[in-house]
């Protein structure tokens, strides 16, 4: 009798532990058109997702403003565009932001670009911490030459940021092509190898330049 009570108070405490361990956090996509009116943005939305892990109930939006006409430039034909990030905490009827990401092109005469690149938004925990690293890709640009673009890659931990500039790549001639490269800012060196790993193959793959 008494083995079987301490048999199953291991497997109480294993099974506990087990519990403790399972930091599998599942985002789903969420309908712009049932966005909880706490939450405020601006621009389109092009992505939201929600998913629940260590901090509560978590929602992210991607948005873009797409083209608009500059205000009191000097040429008729300059334009603006700007994107957003925005990271919010619901808790009831309660949204708190935690953090937002804008970057913009201002007063561009000629071909503009503030878009998130298509297929890469991901919420990852990949040092199992139980919270999500959210990643976001985009490229800003205002050209009108065949040139490389800006891009980064922004991921946040919590309230953490961890940041990767530099250009896509741009093939200009049969066997040149101009940028590709980038750097990491001190977060992603200090941070968990697995944080660059990630990085460098979410660059890899969408560094080429698709024209649209």
């Amino acid at each position: 009798m008494k083995n079987k009570i301490k048999f199953l108070v291991l497997l109480t405490i294993l099974s506990a532990k087990l519990i403790g361990q399972n930091t599998t956090i599942l985002p789903k996509k969420t309908d712009p058109n049932k966005i909880p009116k706490e939450i405020k943005y601006t621009g389109n939305v092009k992505n939201a997702v929600s998913w629940n892990d260590k901090l509560g109930e978590n929602i992210v939006l991607l948005t873009e403003t797409g083209e608009f006409t500059t205000k009191n430039s000097d040429s008729e034909d300059s334009r603006d565009a700007a994107l957003y990030a925005y990271h919010y905490i619901v808790s009831g009827k309660n949204a708190a932001l935690n953090w937002k990401i804008y970057d913009f092109i201002h007063d561009c005469p000629v071909e503009i670009e503030a878009n998130f690149v298509k297929n890469t938004f991901s919420i990852t925990d990949l040092n199992k911490d139980g919270i999500a690293e959210i990643w976001v890709m985009y490229t800003t640009v205002c050209h009108g030459d065949v040139s490389p673009s800006t891009m980064k890659i922004i991921m946040h931990e919590n309230n953490e940021k961890f940041s990767m500039r530099g250009e896509n790549k741009v093939k200009v001639e049969e066997k040149r092509y101009l940028g590709g490269k980038y750097t990491f800012d001190k977060a992603f060196n200090e941070g968990p190898a697995a944080f660059r790993e990630y990085a460098k193959k979410l660059w890899q793959k969408h560094v080429n330049k698709v024209w649209q």
